[in-house]
């Protein structure tokens, strides 16, 4: 039976094409920033801009929590953590 298995692998790997993989050269510690040529910082601010709006969205979520149930963030998630537990 080991045979069979062989036989299979060596066929599957026959027809199988040869990758060829094309690796970015590595770069020393520190070197992107000061290199010919450093990261993309135009695509940087733009991610820096969504991340920071994200965030200024979940600190008016937490806010807005706080003001409908008169409990502060960490109240609340003890009190998700309790529900939470209780299910069981």
């Amino acid at each position: 039976m080991g045979w069979i298995r062989q036989s299979t692998q060596m066929l599957y790997l026959e027809k199988m094409p040869r990758q060829k993989f094309k690796y970015e050269a590595t770069e020393k510690f520190g070197e992107s920033l000061t290199a010919f040529r450093p990261w993309n910082t135009s695509r940087l601010s733009i991610v820096e801009q969504i991340n920071g709006r994200v965030a200024m969205v979940g600190f008016s979520a937490a806010v807005l929590g706080e003001l409908i149930t008169g409990k502060g963030m960490i109240q609340q998630l003890v009190g998700y953590v309790n529900w939470y537990l209780n299910l069981g």
